[in-house]
């Protein structure tokens, strides 16, 4: 992912049952003046806020959109753990991000091979 115009917080999840790391995050400030890009592979969850107004992101992915395999996760789960860099009570939230599992109650869909 890579930011165009403006600002985003990013951040993957690590949602791979079995991994050593799992339900820990990483994130990273991504803007158009860093140019920075961060590359989320597959069993991790993503998602980001923008920090700016017209923000404006691209990214690839590993396949085409296949809505039968959406998933998601919910973003304040506070088992993650994220700082998220804005206040939660100002948040504009999706109805379909606003009923996402929290991470202890999120089936499994990946897992972890060493």
């Amino acid at each position: 992912m890579r930011v165009t115009r403006g600002a985003v917080f990013d951040v993957a999840v690590d949602i791979r049952i079995g991994s050593p790391t799992f339900g820990q995050h990483v994130t990273a400030k991504l803007s158009a003046e860093n140019w920075a890009q961060l590359w989320i592979p597959p069993g991790f969850a993503h998602g980001y806020c923008t920090l700016e107004p017209n923000t404006e992101v691209i990214y690839k992915v590993t396949a085409y959109y296949a809505a039968d395999l959406d998933r998601g996760l919910r973003w304040d789960d506070a088992a993650l753990g994220i700082e998220w860099p804005v206040d939660p009570a100002r948040v504009k939230v999706s109805d379909k991000d606003r009923k996402q599992p929290r991470l202890k109650d999120l089936a499994p869909a990946f897992f972890f091979e060493p």
